[in-house]
Formats: structure tokens, C-alpha cells, sequence
């Protein structure tokens, strides 16, 4: 079979392996679809993609439409004539008009095992709700929200220790597997077999909210230390720790810690910064101030002691 024209949409780098993928892989990428450049940093100035600088260094034509709803959008991606158009975060919706455009088919990967976790944030959401594995799809796309078809997918477990930028990168490699897989099946004629999903076991990844990641310590020790994991590297879990707010890069769950009311401090030693929850303790062993670096608990308290209160017998 003849090299396909493809063309590939993303925007984050969550996408890159999947765009080395397509062009290593002897079909023809004919351009980039990506978001606009964004203000970013504190002199706000437009920062391009992660995708848009590597398409500009393999020379591929980028192409950063606001929409892909008017008239214009359309004429310009059909006007590249594309067998195949591969969605990887690319964060913009595509109508019904540009899924047809495509003469073999419009491919989107998914970092999750659908149909759970369709949307936004499948990763954070799955540390969230302590779930023991996760994978990537890849799926024909159609009108529905992550709704279509399954052709291939491969499974990780998530460990005890994951953070969402761990199985962020790892999830990100896995689906550039995939895409490689596809790709290779179409270059000799083959199209991936594709599986309805399930109509059970339907879950959705609504969009993180920065305002998630304030913890409250009335909830269970094991939730919120999922939840730091969760909130990592973006937006950082954070709560206020004797009037000051405090970062918090990462903790563990001490089960049998004093039953208290829910913040009190335990312990403040070596081994880190220890508080109640509405069950068990968390002990905070990396810490940021407001201004400062990520530190140790430990180094932590040797600038600022903390007074454990006497607890009556």
C-alpha cells in the first residue's frame, strides 16, 4: 500500500512521542495542527507548543487555527488532502464536518482505558480515585466525547509511588507505540480492528481545577496523599500550615498515627511533619513556601521549628 498523507493535531508534550511515531514511519505528514501560541512566564509573552517546535524543526507546515468550526479551517485542512488525521491533546473540538474530511479514517489516542475515564484529565483522575492501572487507547474518532471505537490499547499498572507526571511519561511512550503499531499495519494494507466500547463502566475526567488541589485535612489520610500524587507536577497540593501556605511535593500515610481533630500536629522531627486527618495521619516530607524551592520537611523545621502540643493521656 502507498504512504498515507497524514496529518497529526496536538498540543502538549504529552504528544511528542506519538508525532516522532508518524514521522518515522514512512507515510507522508503533509502538516501540524496545533494550538495558538499562549502567553506564558511573567513577562507573558506568546510561547509556541511543545508540538509546534518540533514540526518547525522537522520542517513539516504548522498550521494553529483558533477554530476548526469555520469555513476557512475546513477549506485549509481539506486542502492538504489527508488520509488519515491523528488527534494527540490536541484541545480543540472537532466537528462532524472535519472527521469527515479524512479519506481513511481520524485516530485519537486516549490516555486512559475506555470507556473509563473519557476526558479531559484521565491520568489525575485515576491517581485520584486510587485506581491500580491505566493504559492508552487508540480509537476511531466520532461526534461523542472519547466515545468511539477501540482498535488497540495497552495496559500499565500504576504504582504505589506514581505521580501524574510519571504516568504522564509513561503513558505518553505507550501511545506512541501505538501509533507506530497502526502505522504499520496501513503501510501494508491493514486496518486495525476496531472494538465498540462498553456501555459499562462509563466514567468521566472533567478538567483539573487549580482550586482542587487546596487539601482538606478532614478527609482520609490515603485520599489525600493520592491526591498530592494526583496534583503532581501541576497545580501542587497545597494547604495553610500555622497560617502559612505550604506546597506539598509529597507525603505518605502513617495508619495508626493518634486520632486528633483533623489538622492537628502530631509530630515535627527528622522524619518529617506529621498531621491528623478525618482518618489516620499524613506526614508531609516535601514542602515549598510561598517564593521558595521544593525542600525537605526536615530542612523545613530547621528554619521553622513547629511546636507539637501535649496531648492529654
Amino acid at each position: 500500500m502507498k504512504p498515507q498523507r497524514i496529518v497529526f493535531a496536538g498540543t502538549p508534550h504529552f504528544a511528542i512521542p506519538c508525532l516522532q511515531a508518524a514521522l518515522r514511519s514512512g507515510h507522508e505528514l503533509v502538516g501540524v495542527y496545533t494550538q495558538p501560541d499562549r502567553p506564558a512566564g511573567r513577562g507573558r509573552e506568546l510561547v509556541p507548543s511543545a508540538i509546534k517546535v518540533l514540526a518547525q524543526q522537522c520542517k513539516v507546515p504548522v498550521f494553529q487555527p483558533e477554530s476548526l468550526k469555520t469555513a476557512e479551517a475546513q477549506a485549509q485542512l481539506a486542502a492538504l488532502k489527508p488520509d488519515l488525521l491523528i488527534v494527540v491533546a490536541y484541545g480543540l473540538i472537532l466537528p462532524k464536518a472535519v472527521l469527515r474530511i479524512p479519506t481513511v479514517a481520524c485516530w485519537n489516542v486516549h490516555a486512559s482505558l475506555l470507556p473509563r475515564w473519557r476526558g479531559a484529565a484521565p491520568i489525575q483522575r485515576a491517581l485520584l480515585a486510587g485506581d491500580t492501572r491505566t493504559g492508552v487507547c487508540l480509537m476511531k474518532m466520532e461526534a461523542g466525547l472519547d466515545t468511539g471505537p477501540v482498535m488497540i490499547s495497552l495496559e500499565t499498572p500504576i504504582a504505589p509511588d506514581d505521580t501524574s507526571g510519571t504516568l504522564h511519561n509513561r503513558l505518553a511512550t505507550l501511545g506512541a507505540q501505538l501509533v507506530e503499531d497502526a502505522l504499520k499495519l496501513l503501510r501494508v494494507g491493514l486496518a486495525p480492528a476496531a472494538q465498540p466500547q462498553a456501555a459499562d463502566g462509563v466514567t468521566h475526567a472533567r478538567k483539573m481545577e487549580k482550586a482542587e488541589a487546596r487539601l482538606d485535612l478532614a478527609q482520609p489520610a490515603v485520599a489525600l496523599e493520592r491526591a498530592i500524587r494526583a496534583f503532581y507536577p501541576w497545580p501542587i497540593a497545597e494547604l495553610v500550615l500555622e497560617g502559612e501556605r505550604l506546597r506539598v511535593h509529597q507525603a505518605e500515610v502513617v495508619a495508626d498515627a493518634p486520632a486528633a481533630t483533623p489538622g492537628t500536629l502530631l509530630e515535627a522531627d527528622r522524619r518529617g511533619i506529621l498531621l491528623a486527618t478525618g482518618q489516620g495521619g499524613l506526614r508531609l516530607l516535601r514542602v515549598q513556601r510561598e517564593g521558595g524551592r521544593p525542600i525537605g520537611a526536615a530542612d523545613y523545621l530547621n528554619a521553622h521549628p513547629l511546636v507539637v502540643a501535649p496531648r492529654s493521656p
